[in-house]
């Protein structure tokens, strides 16, 4: 092969690596569209994309939330995220 066409397929391969790789960047079929859920924290977090914590208030209350009067939710008191959190 010559160095022309040698650097062309580099190239292209090169090209084409990258370009597979910016499409299929989201492999998880949508099972973390919602982000994540820190314990003790509601910074970001919309319960509505997160069915699995906020749709059982026993597993939100493992992750320190509990629903308040007007049905909103809220961090309980006393809530601590773990030895190696502020």
């Amino acid at each position: 092969m010559s160095t022309k066409t040698t650097i062309a397929f580099a190239t292209a391969l090169i090209l084409g690596t990258a370009s597979a790789a910016l499409a299929g960047g989201d492999n998880d079929d949508g099972a973390h569209a919602g982000g994540f859920v820190i314990r003790c924290s509601l910074d970001g977090v919309n319960p509505v994309y997160h069915p699995g914590i906020f749709g059982n208030p026993a597993v939100a209350r493992e992750y320190g939330f509990v629903k308040s009067r007007n049905g909103g939710w809220q961090v309980e008191n006393n809530c601590v995220r773990g030895p190696y959190h502020n």
